[in-house]
């Protein structure tokens, strides 16, 4: 049982429209509404592959209801922490080409009351599991891993994510960590199983302009001499990196088109953390997931049909001078 946590849950919105031409009127041609959040993504990729997931999130007034009931919906059991702030609301303008624009509200202000409240939810959900290494749900799945997602709300400081980690890891759980910024930095220092840079994050992680594939190895590598046991960076068209103690691998896939890139690299992780979280069969997994998502309209995560792991290609034989698509600054 894959159990998340996500302190800056969103109502999703997202419009297909012809063009984006501001100022103007436009109409959409299509439209969705999600749940969203990078760990509640992860969630909803989970449970389309049949696992089961527990999803651990603050909510709000009328649009945190509303999350719950889309969860719900979808099968995912929810663990609620009630905020007294209403859970924000985001919108996305997609296009045909694959261009997408987005809007993030930035949510409700947490209270220390409301904090402390988040991390106990995550501790009492993982239960206690002496001598086996891991933690229990409540019927007694195991939770094999916890992934921690997305930017804290207003209210919580950089350091809320290394306790989180400091406290999942005193349970016997294992960490996936998908933040940048301070909170990445912060949290590092707490060694999280896994953590989950784009390239942007990567490059910001590290203070340095990231060119090739071989700067995003050095990069990823610098980040484990940080604390990080393994990083599996996206590297958008180009693939994804998963460096680890015992190797580097490379993994990328023939994508015919992209409808929308929501949610693609939260659907990345639950395709590698569902695979077991480990080695080249869990990157092939990573790899699969994301193309699929990109495949797909609005935030819609992969179900097994959608993944073809044919066209997925993974390799120890890294090419490092080969240039980014789009170089990370």
């Amino acid at each position: 049982m894959i159990l998340t946590v996500t302190p800056n849950p969103s109502l999703d919105r997202t419009y297909e429209v012809p063009a984006l031409d501001r100022g103007e009127v436009l109409r959409a041609t299509a439209e969705r509404m999600d749940p969203g959040g990078k760990g509640v993504n992860v969630s909803r990729a989970v449970a389309a592959a049949g696992r089961r997931t527990v999803a651990v999130l603050p909510l709000g007034g009328a649009p945190g209801a509303l999350v719950a009931e889309l969860l719900a919906q979808q099968g995912i059991e929810v663990a609620p922490v009630p905020v007294a702030g209403a859970t924000r609301s985001n919108i996305a303008l997609a296009e045909p080409d694959g261009t997408l624009t987005k809007i993030n509200a930035p949510g409700p202000e947490l209270t220390g009351a409301e904090s402390e409240a988040l991390l106990a939810t995550v501790r009492a959900r993982i239960g206690a599991h002496a001598g086996a290494g891991a933690g229990t749900g409540r019927d007694g799945d195991a939770v094999t891993w916890i992934a921690c997602c997305g930017s804290l709300p207003r209210g919580l400081a950089p350091e809320w994510y290394a306790e989180l980690v400091a406290r999942a890891h005193e349970a016997g759980a294992r960490i996936a960590l998908d933040t940048s910024g301070p909170s990445l930095l912060a949290a590092l220092r707490e060694r999280p199983d896994v953590v989950k840079p784009n390239a942007e994050e990567l490059a910001q992680a590290v203070g340095r302009p990231l060119a090739t594939v071989g700067d995003a190895v050095k990069a990823a590598e610098e980040l484990r001499t940080y604390g990080a046991a393994a990083v599996l960076a996206s590297l958008g068209a180009d693939g994804q990196l998963l460096v680890t103690e015992t190797g580097t691998y490379f993994g990328s896939a023939t994508v015919t088109s992209v409808r929308s890139n929501v949610g693609a690299g939260d659907a990345s992780l639950a395709g590698f953390l569902a695979a077991g979280g480990e080695g080249p069969a869990a990157l092939a997994s990573a790899v699969a997931h994301g193309a699929a998502a990109v495949q797909l309209p609005g935030s819609v995560m992969p179900s097994p049909g959608d993944l073809d792991l044919s066209a997925v290609t993974v390799t120890a034989d890294v090419p490092l001078d080969r240039l980014l698509t789009e170089p990370a600054s």
